[in-house]
């Protein structure tokens, strides 16, 4: 599990609110086996199982995922496509043969998934519909199957069983007429799909093409002018083609090949996407500059290759009518040209975490991995922070006076200093995040409460009251977080 937050012989599940309630989305093996299923209520899985581990279902991964393994079946036939949420359909007509047949070809993607470390179950069927029903409940026939292998609403299967009928052949005999006219022509349709007599056909999942420029020389090259020259044409070639399909390039390479047979390799990345040819020259020639082992031609480069490793979609901006008008000022190439020279993980900078805990809510991160935080500066509209930018690793103890147990402070002391409360705001209460806990809600931990002080002195303070009186504690403890600047 992600994060190390359940151990190898801990059940865990994915859970996802459905209809305002959470909800089991899907389950480890080892939780299958203690009787809950997906579908079911998070309030009732702790009750059957309570030290089920739980975290978030990210269905937008899932489909990355999903995508990914797609474009892998590609190897076995060119016609692919995924079957959200966890299928992939291939249509292997004309490929069977070069694998032994579909019952070995079947084998050999199952083998080679199983090492990989996926769990899949495989069928072969006339229709990607009989094909899917198949892997999902097992057999080889599907007039064997039972109801639950249709697609259709629960009304309309518990209708068909108060009929007596149980299986796909039971319902297959049926005058399609009479079935239409009782369920409607999309039953009909399905069951067609699902018989093989009506094949739709999948729509196969075409990976994105390479962008790739390559330069031949009569004679090989060696200067290094000459060499740059050739990778800006190269870059102007790759930057039309990203800018006919709507992309901009975030990682390039570049392969310099030696008339002996040697080939030397550069690459760049960026933080954002980008087709600017200027802007790549910049940051090749800056990686050409920064390189330990200098650039051999040796008897000179007779071909060029010129790759866009990775690309996004850029969509095209106006900053403003004016041409001439100066926009805000965009650090973007700065980082590349400082990320080329020094290395991507040496530039970081702020991003924003996944958390309301203040200690959570911002990381570091790499500068070109496209998660740069804001660079506005808090309360420049006019409105104060309402939390500081700099935080205590870890808080800091503090004795508090307050009117009342859960009241605001009136006086505290910080370091042996006394502190008279001008003026406050608060409390902003953060629950804690009882799901990042193994025993999940059962030991969640305790609130806090947090309050923004300015002293007689006016300074200002984030301050801090770990638990509430007489629910969570007895005692709640204060703690000096953070300082406003």
């Amino acid at each position: 599990m992600r994060g190390g937050l359940a151990r190898p012989e801990q059940p865990f599940a994915l859970v996802e609110k459905q209809r305002g309630a959470l909800r089991l989305a899907a389950l480890s093996p080892l939780a299958a086996q203690t009787g809950i299923a997906p579908g079911m209520a998070l309030a009732d899985a702790r009750g059957l199982v309570p030290d089920l581990a739980t975290l978030a279902h990210d269905p937008e991964a899932d489909a990355v995922l999903l995508g990914q393994m797609a474009r892998h079946c590609i190897a076995y036939t060119p016609s692919v496509m995924p079957d959200p949420p966890c299928g992939i359909m291939l249509d292997i007509t004309g490929c069977a043969h070069l694998f032994g047949g579909e019952a070995a070809m079947r084998d050999a993607i199952a083998q080679d998934f199983r090492q990989r470390g996926y769990t899949m179950w495989l069928a072969v069927a006339h229709t990607p519909d009989a094909a899917r029903a198949l892997a999902r409940h097992g057999g080889a026939d599907v007039h064997a199957l039972p109801l639950d292998a249709l697609d259709v609403d629960e009304t309309v299967r518990l209708a068909l069983r108060r009929a007596g009928i149980r299986t796909i052949g039971e319902l297959a005999a049926l005058p399609p007429a009479t079935l239409a006219a009782r369920f409607g022509a999309p039953l009909v349709r399905l069951l067609a799909r699902l018989t093989g007599s009506e094949d739709p056909h999948i729509v196969p999942h075409l990976p994105p093409e390479d962008i790739r420029a390559e330069l031949r020389f009569a004679e090989p090259i060696g200067r290094h002018a000459d060499v740059l020259d050739a990778i800006e044409w190269l870059a102007t070639q790759a930057a039309g083609a990203l800018a006919e399909s709507g992309k901009g390039g975030r990682a390039f390479a570049v392969q310099l090949c030696r008339s002996d047979g040697h080939v030397a390799r550069l690459s760049i990345e960026t933080g954002t996407p980008t087709r600017d040819p200027a802007l790549l020259m910049r940051l090749f020639a800056e990686r050409i500059d920064s390189l330990a082992d200098p650039l051999d031609p040796g008897f000179g480069y007779d071909s060029l290759v010129f790759e866009v490793s990775h690309a996004e979609t850029l969509e095209q901006q106006q900053r403003s009518l004016a041409p001439d008008a100066a926009g805000p000022a965009d650090i973007g190439p700065l980082l590349d040209r400082l990320a080329v020279r020094y290395g991507p993980a040496a530039i970081q900078s702020f991003a924003t975490g996944n958390s309301h805990v203040p200690e959570r809510a911002g990381y570091l991160a790499r500068a070109q991995d496209g998660e740069r935080g804001s660079t506005s500066i808090p309360g420049e509209t006019g409105e104060p922070p309402l939390r500081p930018l700099f935080l205590l690793d870890p808080p800091q103890p503090v004795e508090v006076l307050a009117t009342i147990p859960d009241g605001p402070p009136r006086r505290f002391r910080w370091r042996g200093e006394q502190h008279l409360v001008r003026l406050y705001e608060g409390p902003e209460r953060i629950a804690p995040e009882w799901w990042r806990r193994r025993q999940g809600y059962a030991s969640p931990g305790f609130s806090r409460d947090y309050y923004r002080i300015e002293d007689e002195d006016g300074r200002r303070f984030w301050l801090c009251r770990h638990g509430l009186h007489g629910r969570e504690t007895s005692e709640p403890r204060w703690y000096v977080h953070g300082l406003f600047a």
